[in-house]
C-alpha cells in the first residue's frame, strides 16, 4: 500500500501537511496558554497596586472615596458589554457592604432609566477605551445636573476621562492570551478597583460584622454570622430551668425535668448564676441522702456561659470543647437564656 493511500482522505503526510497534531499536544497547549493568563493577570494586578500606591494614584483613589462617601442618594454604576458586567458586581459588592448602590445599562438609561439617576447620587462609569458610545448621554446627563462622576478607564485622556470629576486611570497592561483582544486583563483590575472602593467605604463607615449580618440573613454566610441572642431560649419567657442554690434537690429535680434541658442553673439571692446541676452530677451524688441535700451542694460551681452578643459559632466551638451540649447566657452575672448545642445544629451553625 503507497503512503498517500494509508492517510485519510484530504490528508498527506509531507513535511509541509504532517497531519493533525496528538490531541496531547492540544492539551498541552491549553494548559500553557491558560497559567499564562493568570500569570499575565496577576501581573497586572501588580501593575495596579503599584499605580494607586504612589503619590498621585493614592489621592485620586482618596478623591474617589470621598465623593463616595458624601453620597446621600445612591451609587450608579455603569458600562456597557464586559465592562458592565464588571459594574453589575461592583454595584452588588457596594450594596452588600453598607454603600447604597445599583446597576443602570448606559443604552437603557437613554431610553427612560435615567430617571433612576438623581442630583443625590454619584456615579461610577467603566470604559476601557472611554469612549464607548452609549455612556455619552449618560455622561451629559450627569455634567448638566452637576452629579459626581468617577471615571474607571483604560485612557485618562479619553472623553469619559477627561469629563469625570475623578479619573481612575488603569496602567498600560496588554489584554491575557496569545490574541491580546478579549477583555480578561482590564477587567481583572476594574473588578479589583471596585472591590478597593468598596471595602474602603466599609472601614470608613464602620460597618460591622453586626451590620453584614443584617444584610446577609439566608445561606452559610447569614449562618456564620447568627449570634447567641437569635437562638437562645429566653429566661424572661420562663423557658430557662432556674432554681435558687438554697432549694431543696427535690424542687430541683421538678425544675430540671419539666424544662427538658437536661439541666438546671443555680442562682443566689441576687439573681446572679452561681452553679449548674446536670445529668453527670446527679449520677455522681446519687444515694439516699440526694434528696436531704441543697442545690449547692451539688451544683457544680462557676459554670461556662456565654453572652448574646457572641457568635453562635463560638457557643458550637465551646459546647464541642468541653463535650457538653447546653451554655447557659449571662448579661454580668445574671442568667438572660440558654442555647443548646441542638440549636445551633439545627439553625446550620456548625
Amino acid at each position: 500500500m503507497s503512503q498517500a493511500s494509508a492517510t485519510k482522505a484530504g490528508e498527506t503526510t509531507s513535511p509541509r501537511n504532517p497531519g493533525p497534531a496528538p490531541q496531547a499536544d492540544h492539551a498541552a497547549a491549553g494548559l500553557g496558554a491558560a497559567l499564562t493568563v493568570l500569570r499575565q493577570e496577576s501581573e497586572a494586578l501588580r501593575d495596579l497596586f503599584a499605580t494607586f500606591d504612589s503619590g498621585d494614584g493614592r489621592q485620586l483613589v482618596g478623591r474617589a472615596l470621598d465623593i463616595l462617601h458624601a453620597v446621600t442618594g445612591r451609587v450608579i454604576v455603569t458600562g456597557m458589554g464586559k465592562s458592565g458586567h464588571v459594574a453589575r458586581k461592583i454595584a452588588a459588592t457596594m450594596a452588600s457592604t453598607g454603600t447604597p448602590a445599583q446597576f443602570v445599562h448606559p443604552a437603557e438609561a437613554s431610553h427612560g432609566d435615567m430617571g433612576m439617576v438623581t442630583s443625590a447620587d454619584a456615579v461610577l462609569a467603566l470604559s476601557n477605551s472611554g469612549e464607548t458610545v452609549e455612556l455619552a448621554d449618560l455622561i451629559t446627563y450627569s455634567r448638566r445636573w452637576r452629579i459626581p462622576l468617577i471615571a474607571m478607564t483604560s485612557r485618562g485622556k479619553s472623553t469619559l476621562g477627561n469629563a469625570a470629576d475623578v479619573t481612575l486611570a488603569l496602567p498600560p497592561t496588554g489584554e491575557a492570551g496569545a490574541l491580546g483582544l478579549a477583555p480578561t486583563s482590564s477587567t481583572t483590575m476594574m473588578l479589583a478597583l471596585g472591590d478597593a472602593l468598596a471595602l474602603g467605604l466599609l472601614e470608613r463607615k464602620g460597618f460591622s460584622a453586626e451590620d453584614f449580618h443584617q444584610l446577609h440573613p439566608g445561606g452559610k454566610l447569614g449562618q456564620k454570622l447568627l449570634r447567641v441572642g437569635d437562638l437562645m431560649h429566653r429566661a424572661a419567657a420562663s423557658e430557662v430551668p432556674l432554681i435558687a442554690a438554697s432549694a431543696p434537690m427535690g424542687q430541683a429535680l421538678i425544675e430540671m425535668t419539666s424544662k427538658t434541658f437536661g439541666c438546671v442553673g443555680a442562682v443566689d439571692a441576687e439573681g446572679d448564676l452561681v452553679g449548674i446541676i446536670t445529668d453527670g452530677d446527679l449520677r455522681r451524688h446519687m444515694g439516699d441522702a440526694l434528696l436531704k441535700q441543697d442545690v449547692a451542694a451539688v451544683m457544680t460551681a462557676r459554670p461556662l456561659t456565654i453572652t448574646a452578643q457572641a457568635l453562635a459559632a463560638e457557643a458550637v466551638l465551646i459546647m464541642n470543647e468541653r463535650s457538653i451540649t447546653t451554655l447557659f447566657v449571662v448579661d454580668g452575672t445574671k442568667p438572660v437564656g440558654i442555647i443548646r448545642l441542638h440549636d445551633c445544629l439545627r439553625a446550620g451553625v456548625a
